[in-house]
């Protein structure tokens, strides 16, 4: 007997299944949450919690599906390392053959941690670039600098210049496109410090073409996260397809065009079929650069990561408080900062299959000394007992990597799960690390 979550949608990654003996005919007080074949519960017990589990089962499907709803077109998948960036993951998908998208130095040295040779499929985006970080990216010979301002692509000639290469540019152009998303995370207006306005792109790549050291290559552009109605992206792909037809009347070689990331999950309800969900996105991308001939780079993250991680977490006491009643967790804001930072919703169900029909209606929050360090309010949950485990769905993009050592909390463990096997893929912090660097 499988069961999967209701309203999560994610088999084979996260089922509630039987434990115990085989013989025994399975009841709701036996069926246990599992990632992969292990019991959550086995997971908690042997690492502790709070606790971000992934399944590889999962990454890996997703992936593959994202991939193939492109395969009408020359493209490649440039996994976006923001969205989760430890290196067992960013390992599982280099297997796979991924290009990454970076938007720092250390992510660029993340992935080149993992392989050396991935270095040769890596796009670098960011409004910050530092001198270091382009030199460092100019000698991992990477695919693609994403520029984002007329300044950033004087600091990138010159540094091309002093390390006699030449480097291969796209303009992130900002389409001024509106996107349905938080404000927080919407990069495409004209108000936003992303990429530089569309009209300006056709003087800004003239001057690029002056510069032997800076060699054109494509055109970028970026929205959004966390967007669902894909509708958005063929408005913003049909202004990138008329600036391409004209830098190329311009004579310019315009190669890539990068249609950036953004492909949004859907954290409440049942999701829909991710490769409906993908195929659409695909024809909403494609369309409009029909005829072009380009080679098409895409920066998937949350879509891939989001579903395939949860974060465990135990239920330290209960209270009330005038009337409203508390279920204090482990996990805080520190360790999932999403719904403090953007309200964000994430479902969070039991650990075991609860048989009980009870129910109350919770705020679920940590332990950090901040009003605003909750999980979940006004939630209604099967009655919960102190100790009982919880799961945080959806928490494998933006999750971990959003995490901090506020109130001097060690930051959780990161396990990744493959089938049967589990592999720690991150240790949990001590005190000790924390005080490390300090002097």
């Amino acid at each position: 007997m499988v069961s999967h979550i209701k309203g999560a949608g994610r088999p084979p990654g996260f089922t509630y299944r039987p434990i115990g003996n085989v013989h025994t005919r399975p009841t709701a007080s036996t069926s246990v949450l599992h990632c992969d074949e292990i019991p959550a519960s086995t997971l908690a017990q042997r690492f502790g919690t709070p606790l971000y589990i992934y399944s590889a089962t999962l990454i890996r499907q997703r992936m593959q599906i994202f991939d193939q709803a492109f395969r009408r077109a020359p493209h490649t998948v440039c996994y976006s390392v923001k969205a989760n960036s430890n290196l067992g993951i960013l390992r599982l998908l280099a297997v796979m053959k991924c290009g990454f998208d970076v938007v720092s130095g250390g992510e660029l040295e993340r992935v080149l941690h993992v392989s050396r040779a991935a270095g040769e499929k890596v796009i670098f985006s960011g409004v910050g670039k530092t001198k270091e970080e382009i030199q460092a990216a100019l000698d991992a010979n990477i695919l693609l600098f994403n520029i984002e301002s007329e300044s950033e692509l004087r600091l990138l000639a010159e540094c091309a210049r002093r390390m006699k290469k030449a480097a291969s540019i796209a303009l992130r152009v900002n389409p001024d496109v509106a996107a349905a998303t938080h404000p927080y995370i919407a990069t495409g207006l004209q108000r936003h410090k992303f990429g530089v306005p569309i009209a300006e792109a056709v003087r800004l790549y003239a001057e690029a073409a002056k510069n032997t050291h800076l060699r054109i290559a494509g055109v970028s552009v970026h929205i959004g996260s966390q967007i669902t109605d894909v509708k958005s992206f063929g408005a913003a792909m049909r202004r990138v397809a008329r600036l391409v037809r004209k830098l190329r009347v311009a004579g310019h070689s315009i190669r890539y065009v990068d249609a950036g990331g953004g492909l949004g999950i859907v954290y409440t309800g049942d999701p829909p079929d991710f490769r409906r969900q993908a195929g659409a996105y695909a024809n909403a991308v494609l369309r409009p650069l029909r005829g072009l001939k380009v080679h098409l780079l895409l920066e998937p993250g949350r879509c891939i990561a989001g579903p395939a991680g949860v974060l465990l977490t135990r239920v330290l006491y209960k209270k009330t408080n005038g009337g409203r009643r508390f279920l204090i967790a482990d996990a805080g804001m520190n360790d999932l900062l999403r719904p403090a930072l953007y309200a964000a919703y994430h479902a969070i169900v039991p650990i075991k299959a609860s048989p009980r029909n009870a129910a109350e209606t919770v705020d679920i929050v940590g332990p950090v000394c901040e009003t605003g360090d909750f999980l979940a309010r006004d939630r209604e949950l099967p009655v919960i007992q102190e100790g009982d485990l919880l799961a945080i769905l959806d928490t494998g993009a933006y999750g971990m990597v959003l995490a901090s050592n506020y109130n001097t909390r060690p930051r959780p463990a990161e396990v990744l799960v493959d089938g049967k096997s589990v592999e720690l893929i991150r240790r949990r912090e001590t005190i000790k690390d924390l005080l490390r660097g300090e002097v």
